[in-house]
């Protein structure tokens, strides 16, 4: 009997705890099983294991039934948490990448231990400090080359241009990523921002860069975020505080802890309320863009030019974990000022193994910016003049992905001491019927979006059992279209040239060279100055539609 009243109150007692509790219980419970588990494989399981590893497994299939951005980082990944965060690792500043079996370094940072040491683009990394990487990926040499700034590091590469073996004694160093690549004045009075991230200090880099521009004549601003995937969210407050008043509300974020439950308002004077700004932005502009783009759109300050963006209205936190480990968690979604979320894809209360699910347009809502002008929260912010797409050429993205003008522009380098300034430098005729000359016997076999198209259409006709009867035209339209493409790398010249121009421009004037190339025929930058340079146009995407 006293056994049957201890079960009975044990249930109802489980059954009156708050949800609070009731969690703290699952977690206790399900944790007892997983250390169970856990023990009875390390103790029966026919192999040996790794506890570690197995536990890491758990972790990331765990966290990623959540949301892409829930991640956790083990010791080893400090630097790269780091470098989140800040902007900052310890190591030497190259960028590298997978080259089939190689790993190669594909660009020095100007100014960095890498490229004062000596190492260039197209050097295979073969060891370091002595420990072979010889069939390594990207990932390991990165590893490898990251560490505690003061420390020294052996670097073995091959250098194809010059077929021969090097080494290079580098002592790594506190590495700040800019958020600033690039900033300069790009005619008629317009000034120009490139922000590749917003990390510490963004806020501050962004004004002093307005104020260079202003003193070299700006009255016009472009501030380029594409590609930008955001950052610190303070950071975004801090930019919008450059061009609007204190007080002015910039997001809100909401989510289950009170710290969270938070209006994030300007508070320093603004650097210039006036100035007209157009904001560039597309598809791989997030977060902290996306609130700096939204709040530039809902306050009315200024004109968004390009694609719609990526719609990441999630916010996150860095938490430090037992044994130097770490855990980004969403904690709060976000709203621009107009009150709308721009998170494109619900993660919440959902099985997210049966795929992302994103907004339709039927289930828009409408919000109002500033001056009463509509707005949607459809997911990501778009643009209030959007540009044309863009796409790469089938012969353009084979030349990228087979690395030929990657590696043109290495053999370029090591022959040419030099080149015009970065602004001024063109791959003229003379340089690309080299790059022509250089692509002989090089494999870059591809298919066009036609063949493709034709392919599928063979298939479905011999589904049908009608092939034969098309098979002579079949036949006839497949040697034109292979005929149009021998034709492709003079059809798409000018695109290859471009292209090929801010490679070589790379290994000379490093990534602000890129940059100051590039705007000499960006599309989108063309469209932006023009819409500034025409004031009713501006102010009149600006006002309420009637």
């Amino acid at each position: 009997m006293i056994k049957r009243k201890l079960l009975v109150f044990t249930i109802v007692a489980f059954f009156a705890m708050p949800a609070f509790a009731q969690n703290d219980f699952d977690i206790a419970k399900n944790v007892d099983i997983f250390v169970s588990i856990l023990k009875e494989l390390n103790d029966k399981y026919a192999d040996e294991i790794s506890p570690g590893k197995l536990t890491e497994t758990a972790i990331d299939a765990m966290l990623a039934s959540l949301d892409p951005y829930t991640v956790y980082f083990k010791e080893s990944e400090i630097e790269d948490v780091r470098m989140m965060t800040t902007g900052q690792y310890g190591g030497v500043g190259a960028l590298i990448q997978q080259k089939g079996d190689d790993v190669v370094i594909s660009e020095p940072y100007e100014n960095t231990p890498s490229q004062k040491a000596g190492l260039r683009a197209g050097d295979i990394v073969k060891k370091v400090n002595g420990q072979s990487l010889v069939g390594k990926n990207s990932e390991d040499v990165s590893a490898a080359m990251k560490g505690q700034p003061g420390s020294t590091m052996t670097i073995e590469v091959f250098r194809p241009t010059e077929n021969k073996t090097l080494t290079f004694s580098i002592v790594r160093e506190e590495i700040k990523m800019p958020n600033i690549p690039y900033s300069g004045m790009v005619g008629d009075g317009v000034g120009y921002i490139k922000l590749d991230q917003f990390t510490d200090k963004a806020g501050e880099e962004v004004r002093n860069a307005f104020l260079q521009l202003k003193k070299e004549g700006m009255r016009y601003l472009i501030l380029d975020l594409r590609n930008n995937g955001g950052g610190l969210l303070h950071e975004a407050v801090n930019i919008m505080n450059i061009f609007v008043d204190p007080g002015v509300q910039i997001v809100e974020t909401k989510g289950k802890i009170p710290e969270m439950q938070r209006v994030h308002k300007t508070s320093m004077p603004a650097t210039d309320r006036d100035i007209p700004v157009v904001v560039l932005v597309n598809e791989h502009s997030a977060s902290a863009s996306e609130i700096v783009a939204g709040a530039f759109q809902d306050l009315d300050r200024g004109v968004i030019v390009g694609k719609k963006s990526f719609g990441k209205g999630l916010v996150q936190n860095v938490l430090p974990l037992d044994f130097n480990t770490s855990m980004k968690i969403t904690v709060a979604k976000y709203y621009i000022p107009s009150g709308r979320c721009v998170q494109n894809i619900e993660y919440f209360e959902k099985d997210t193994t049966k795929g992302a699910y994103k907004i339709p347009d039927s289930l828009a809502v409408a919000f109002k910016t500033k001056h009463g002008r509509t707005v949607y929260d459809k997911g990501g912010v778009e643009p209030d003049v959007i540009t044309p797409d863009t796409v790469a050429s089938d012969v353009l993205y084979a030349l990228v992905l087979h690395n030929l003008i990657f590696d043109y522009a290495n053999q370029y380098h090591a022959t040419h001491a030099s080149i015009p300034p970065a602004d001024q430098f063109k791959v003229d005729d003379a340089i690309y019927a080299d790059f022509l000359n250089f692509l002989k016997g090089k494999d870059f076999s591809y298919d066009t979006e036609m063949e493709k198209a034709l392919e599928q259409f063979k298939k479905d006709a011999e589904e049908l059992k009608g092939f034969s009867r098309i098979e002579k035209e079949y036949d006839l339209l497949k040697k034109k279209l292979e005929e149009d493409k021998s034709k492709d790398l003079e059809t798409y010249k000018e695109e290859i040239k471009e292209y090929l121009s801010t490679e070589i421009v790379v290994r000379y004037y490093y990534q602000r060279g890129r940059y100051m190339n590039m705007l000499g025929f960006d599309p989108d930058v063309k469209i932006a100055k023009e819409l500034l340079l025409d004031t009713e146009r501006y102010h009149k995407i600006l006002s309420p539609k009637n």
